[in-house]
């Protein structure tokens, strides 16, 4: 085997000729007991494949059921593998790739949201700058002291890393992001 061809262990292996790696959000439905994220999070770690985002939380109260939202990224085909593999855990009911059903229905991708807590230092001159910026990207004040912010937004991935870079040079403290929940347009549902 020619050594820019050799296997690097990683699912990320891929020859010249084969398909691109993209980004794909996949939402799993599955019982609401003790060790089932362990168990998914498991079957990507084993087996070298990576999380860019995980949301996870009751979804059908009634039913036990809970709603996982993976961010993960892959040829077209190691996607299909961890779909079908996600499918074969036990307390999985359904895995359901939102791009693809996206791009199914006419659509570039499904709707993304992301929620932030993001604290700033709320001194001197930069004070009302930072309150201008925060309505600009329609963040919410949710706590304010004479010294900081702690700001709300919610929106793409892209809009919250846009917001949290321009508050950088202003006092940026800290960040919390949930994570991306997302679901596809139209009245079919998961």
């Amino acid at each position: 085997m020619n050594a820019h061809l050799q296997p690097t262990g990683s699912a990320y292996f891929i020859s010249p000729e084969t398909a691109a790696v993209e980004s794909h959000t996949l939402s799993v439905l599955v019982d609401n007991e003790p060790g089932v994220l362990a168990r998914v999070i498991g079957l990507f770690s084993g087996r070298g494949y990576n999380i860019e985002s995980l949301t996870v939380s009751e979804t059908e109260h009634q039913a036990h059921l809970s709603r996982i939202t993976v961010v993960t990224r892959g040829t077209p085909q190691v996607l299909e593998q961890i779909k079908a593999q996600l499918e074969r855990i036990v307390p999985v009911h359904r895995v359901v790739d939102l791009t693809v059903r996206a791009r199914e229905l006419g659509q570039d991708r499904p709707i993304e949201r992301e929620v932030a807590l993001i604290k700033v230092i709320g001194e001197g001159e930069m004070r009302a700058e930072t309150l201008r910026l925060a309505d600009a990207f329609h963040a919410k004040v949710v706590d304010a002291t004479v010294g900081h912010f702690i700001l709300e937004i919610t929106g793409k991935s892209s809009k919250i890393d846009q917001f949290v870079a321009i508050m950088k040079p202003l006092g940026l403290i800290e960040v919390c992001r949930t994570g991306i929940a997302a679901m596809n347009r139209g009245v079919q549902g998961m």
